[in-house]
């Protein structure tokens, strides 16, 4: 078995520069949202999570590759090619959720560093999706699953979730909204699991079971809890709770209520769509 080694062409590579350029521009956004600060909010809490995970993970799929372990990983594990596309794909998703976090609840007239930081999370976004465009254009690169449409598909589903968790408020005393909590957390695991036994292509040939079967039942489970969702949260948070006239957008319980609501629809969408494509076996779905 060949050992890994250096290889320098992989560092000076257009690939290697893009990586740099998104690890200096998540940590620069990473440092200014610290100094800027909002502490007691969670979209600022998410968004430093966010720009500082995502350098952290690039920097270890560069230098991965700098030593060529992933070649390695490759025959044992999973497809390579395939994970770091889903990879950009997500952190080009994640900082465009920033990006529209931070335009939408915190920029003003008056708010500068609102502005800096919404601008500078617009360039990391920017820097990721640039990767994931050349790699999908790169027909040297695989493409089995996460960088496929049914990856991306769950990809999108996952994302949106995390969206809503991290909005959920106005919950406390209503049983209605607890139950909706219940339907958003449920479909989260059972997504991530089966992108994760599809990216792990080895141990998913070793199971004993058919992983497109269960994926078909995880889709039903999770499309009649988010229709279950979708009828209560509406109902039970704006029933007799107009928006307000005074509504800052960084404060007001109803907006925020108001973007679980979209997102519970938009995810309601891509579940009912994903459960059609996997029932008629198109579009790279399979059919159990």
């Amino acid at each position: 078995m060949e050992k890994p080694k250096f290889s320098l062409s992989t560092l000076t590579s257009s690939r290697s520069f893009l990586h740099m350029a998104q690890i200096v521009m998540c940590g620069v956004t990473f440092v200014v949202g610290y100094i800027w600060g909002h502490p007691m909010h969670t979209y600022w809490i998410y968004s430093m999570v966010i720009w500082g995970l995502c350098p952290i993970l690039t920097l270890l799929i560069t230098i991965i590759e700098m030593f060529l372990i992933h070649k390695l990983i490759l025959v044992f594990c999973m497809d390579w090619d395939d994970f770091t596309t889903g990879m950009a794909m997500m952190a080009a998703l994640c900082n465009f959720s920033c990006t529209v976090t931070m335009a939408n609840f915190y920029i003003c007239r008056k708010c500068i560093w609102g502005w800096v930081v919404s601008i500078l999370s617009a360039v990391c976004c920017v820097l990721y999706s640039v990767e994931t465009f050349k790699d999908k254009c790169d027909s040297s690169r695989s493409a089995t699953y996460v960088a496929a449409l049914p990856g991306f598909l769950k990809i999108l589903e996952a994302f949106v979730a995390c969206v809503i968790l991290i909005s959920l408020i106005g919950y406390t005393g209503k049983p209605a909204l607890i139950w909706c909590i219940v339907a958003y957390v449920v479909p989260l695991p059972l997504t991530l699991l089966v992108i994760i036994t599809n990216i792990l292509t080895k141990i998913k040939n070793c199971l004993p079971f058919s992983i497109d079967r269960l994926t078909m039942l995880f889709l039903i489970i999770s499309v009649l809890l988010y229709i279950s969702a979708a009828i209560l949260w509406p109902i039970y948070s704006f029933r007799g709770n107009p928006r307000p006239k005074d509504c800052p957008g960084n404060s007001c319980v109803w907006s925020i209520q108001f973007v679980v609501t979209f997102m519970t629809y938009v995810n309601l969408g891509l579940y009912v769509i994903d459960l059609v494509f996997t029932c008629l076996g198109i579009c790279g779905f399979k059919r159990s």
